[in-house]
């Protein structure tokens, strides 16, 4: 009980200890915490920008690979077309080459060859007697056909005169004008009239009326549809007063013939004409017609005819000479051909170089 009397005695004094105590402590509490704050601000701040150099540093190791890697593979395709390129450039190189030497034999051999020419000659000249003396003979039967003609033309008309005279034939009582008796010997026609039968007239033929078809109008082939001009109109007749066409003139325009349009009248096989008129002009412009086939044995059994260079008896040229001789003097640039090295040394020249270009970056 005294224990809690001076208790009670001392809870004044102690409440107002207490409240003095936390009055005094909380500046000190507030400055200690503003100082931890504080230091935790700059160490996380520390650490996070350590964080981001590391960040950094990694993500510029990253880039710097990654573009080295796309260094190296625009490299080799650079490397890669640009071998490509010689490549083609030697390959049209040599086959102008091969071009220029084929074609070069071949119009030295089949378009402009003497020999070929000359052979191509005589066979026409062989050729155009053969015709000539054909035309001629030709020419003669036609003139024995011409002659004969004429001979049994004349016969015919002689013929059809002593029929038409045959009332002037001798009889026995009365004689005949061409069978004088005071002449020794009887006219030639007399014999001609004694053969030949009279001549009688023909009963005129009646015309029968022709059905006209649609393609006879059309054509204009028939009397209905064209007039013809053999019949004319009569020379009394009236002119119409006025300003009027004549009336063969206007049948002839109501009744002209058809005009086919031009998809008609162009035949529908005209490129195959013209293409068959290409080739027989090519061939008409070759010496030779023989067909050049380099991958068979056609001309295996025929005998080899030299051309003029290598055949002249006076002085025979140098077909390697002539052709394919080199001149440095007409060069263009003192520099030959660029050789093509292989890829691999492309790649190993060249990779080192952009690799530390890459680590570089």
């Amino acid at each position: 009980m005294a224990t809690l009397a001076r208790l009670q005695a001392r809870s004044s004094t102690v409440g107002n200890q207490y409240y003095f105590r936390n009055s005094v402590v909380d500046p000190f509490r507030i400055k200690e915490n503003d100082a931890a704050v504080k230091i935790q601000s700059w160490f996380r701040g520390c650490q996070v920008r350590a964080y981001i150099r590391h960040l950094n540093r990694i993500v510029t190791i990253i880039q710097k690979w990654w573009r080295s890697f796309l260094g190296r593979k625009q490299y080799q395709l650079t490397v890669q077309v640009a071998y490509y390129t010689m490549m083609m450039n030697l390959y049209n190189a040599m086959a102008v080459r091969i071009q220029r030497r084929w074609r070069g034999y071949r119009v030295r051999k089949y378009l402009f060859n003497y020999y070929y020419l000359k052979e191509y000659l005589r066979v026409v000249s062989e050729t155009n007697d053969a015709i000539r003396k054909a035309l001629e003979e030709f020419a003669e039967m036609k003139e024995r056909e011409e002659k004969k003609a004429n001979l049994e033309r004349e016969e015919k008309k002689r013929d059809y005169q002593a029929r038409k005279m045959h009332y002037l034939l001798s009889t026995k009582q009365i004689p005949g004008i061409y069978n004088s008796p005071f002449r020794k010997e009887p006219d030639p026609w007399e014999l001609q009239l004694q053969k030949a039968k009279p001549l009688t007239h023909r009963r005129p033929k009646v015309k029968q009326k022709d059905s006209t078809s649609l393609n006879d109008w059309l054509a204009c082939t028939s009397a209905r549809s064209f007039p013809r001009s053999e019949i004319l109109p009569p020379i009394n007749r009236k002119q119409c007063q006025g300003p009027f066409r004549d009336i063969t003139e206007v049948l002839e325009q109501r009744y002209k013939p058809l005009e086919p349009t031009l998809w008609v009248a162009e035949p529908i096989n005209e490129l195959k004409l013209a293409r068959e008129e290409l080739r027989r002009e090519q061939w008409v412009r070759n010496v030779n017609d023989n067909m050049f086939l380099p991958f068979s044995s056609y001309h295996k059994n025929e005998k080899y005819i030299p051309s003029m260079h290598l055949s002249s008896k006076y002085c025979p040229i140098s077909h390697k000479e002539q052709f394919r001789s080199e001149n440095p003097k007409k060069w263009i640039c003192d520099k030959d051909f660029q050789t093509v090295l292989p890829s691999f040394e492309l790649f190993s020249k060249y990779g080192k170089l952009y690799s530390k270009a890459g680590q570089i970056v």
